[in-house]
């Protein structure tokens, strides 16, 4: 028998959703004096840290440790060389490889998470919240038994994305692989076919080769199609080296499970692909169905917009006074879990801040926005080589009218560069703002250069003046000196702006 409390429980924030987004939230708000509830249905840690950003880069990382050493001479000569192709045995010890990765998430126990909140001070209900009327969120437990809670200030969505399964003839059928099936793998499978050509694609992609199985990349159009267009083009390469099969401007229509249990997929230019596994990459969907949008004006199943202080925009009655606010990959700003951290600290001290009736500081790169999701969010694709970006890409540029110069460098020109490894392979690209001499957008392409990252996005945040960042000398020999030789190309300061 299902029983409800009617009798509602009041908190001053309730945070639906526990995964890294909205423990950052709770925290801050917590912090702020404010009493906190976290709703989580399943695992708090939430997607990352089970199957996403944590247990991907533990299997991506072993096959990149020893692609890195097997390109120095003294180190490669005492590592076990893989064979060749699609069929070669991996070098690294898989098993060891999964040991680590079971290790990193926990084997999928929460028991750290929970203690930490805790220690925060932040209460934890685990059960299925779904929003009942203005500030209300009714909880269903386990046992099915329905509370309804009361939040003062403020509801914080944060109920995440998961991946989207296309409308493919069969698919659904032959049990495909998401992201989640892919990271928490047991038994590697001989082959896998991976429909997409996006981060999760080309990661596992290149994960799945160092371990050994033979893959098969199939894209509508380019790999990492958001990116500059060389960028999709040094990945492909590079998992073409590897031993992977990549197909382009090619679509899978149709699905099959084969009597000997391989799926076969068929293509729309008349090919087929037999794989014992299919992984479908191709974009993920908001966690908003049965989140009981409907009781406050809003649609279920879509995304969530929100303004700058991740407040939910919309004109139902019900969502008046401030309350409603929605944090990470549901609002489609920047499905990064660092973009929606960064997101949950500045929704969680505006809650503080209107709470308390302090000022709001919600001007652009203000302490209660989140600005950088406009354009200058930096994001690693942990392949080998990797791609850092953050900014605008040439194209993003000319498009929202700037004037721009575009510098090019080949990374394997660098000092840095060559004692890092023979062979070494890699660009860079910074887009400069010719009215006002900044970089907007940087992208490199190389072993290591994830580590590149955080000063290109100092640099573009920030708004460094060419003229300061001269500067700024990188150490010798390093992959940093890649920012003097771009500088080199782009002349003494002041001299950009009349060309």
């Amino acid at each position: 028998m299902v029983t409800e409390n009617t009798e509602a429980v009041e908190y001053d924030v309730i945070v639906v959703g526990g995964g890294a987004v909205g423990e950052n939230v709770a925290d801050r708000t917590t912090q702020g004096g404010l009493r906190t509830l976290m709703v989580e249905s399943a695992l708090v840690g939430g997607e990352c840290s089970y199957w996403a950003c944590m247990p991907s880069k533990v299997l991506l990382r072993s096959g990149a440790a020893l692609a890195a050493a097997q390109r120095v001479p003294g180190a490669a000569e005492r590592i076990l060389e893989p064979g060749t192709g699609p069929d070669a045995a991996a070098a690294v010890d898989v098993a060891a490889v999964l040991r680590r990765r079971d290790a990193i998430v926990s084997n999928w126990s929460d028991e750290g998470q929970a203690r930490w909140l805790e220690s925060a001070g932040i209460d934890l209900i685990r059960g299925h919240a779904r929003l009942s009327g203005t500030r209300q969120v009714s909880i269903t437990a386990e046992d099915g038994s329905v509370t309804v809670f009361t939040a003062r200030h403020a509801v914080v969505l944060s109920t995440g994305s998961a991946a989207l399964l296309p409308d493919i003839a069969g698919l659904a059928d032959v049990t495909p692989w998401t992201s989640r099936e892919a990271t928490s793998v047991k038994i590697m499978p001989a082959s896998l076919a991976i429909i997409g050509g996006g981060t999760v694609a080309v990661e596992m992609a290149t994960a799945f080769r160092s371990l050994g199985t033979a893959v098969t990349v199939i894209a509508r159009t380019s790999l990492l199609g958001g990116q500059e267009p060389f960028v999709g083009t040094l990945i492909g390469e590079a998992l073409e080296r590897s031993g992977a099969t990549v197909l382009l401007g090619v679509s899978t229509t149709g699905a099959i499970r084969t009597q000997t249990g391989d799926v076969e997929l068929t293509l729309d230019n008349g090919e087929s692909v037999t794989a014992s596994e299919v992984l479908v990459a191709v974009g993920r969907v908001p966690v908003t169905n049965d989140l009981g949008l409907d009781a406050v004006g809003l649609t279920a199943g879509d995304w969530l917009s929100v303004d700058d202080t991740m407040l939910v925009a919309g004109d139902s009655p019900a969502l008046r006074g401030d309350w409603l606010y929605a944090v990470g990959d549901v609002n489609h700003r920047a499905l990064l879990t660092h973009q929606g951290k960064y997101q949950a600290r500045a929704a969680g001290d505006v809650i503080v801040a209107r709470a308390s009736g302090t000022a709001v500081d919600d001007q652009p790169w203000g302490a209660h926005v989140a600005t950088a999701d406009q354009s200058a969010v930096p994001q690693v694709t942990f392949t080998d080589p990797e791609v850092a970006s953050v900014g605008l890409t040439a194209a993003d540029a000319v498009r929202a009218g700037h004037r721009v110069r575009i510098l090019d460098y080949d990374m394997a020109a660098l000092g840095g560069s060559s004692t890092l490894a023979d062979g070494y392979i890699g660009k860079a690209r910074a887009i400069v703002d010719l009215d006002r001499e900044v970089i907007i957008g940087v992208t490199f392409v190389g072993q290591d250069v994830a580590e590149l990252l955080h000063s290109a996005t100092i640099a573009v945040v920030g708004e460094v003046p060419i003229t300061r960042l001269w500067h700024a000398v990188p150490s010798y020999p390093t992959l940093s000196e890649v920012w003097l030789r771009l500088l080199e190309q782009y002349g003494r300061p002041g001299a950009g702006a009349a060309q």
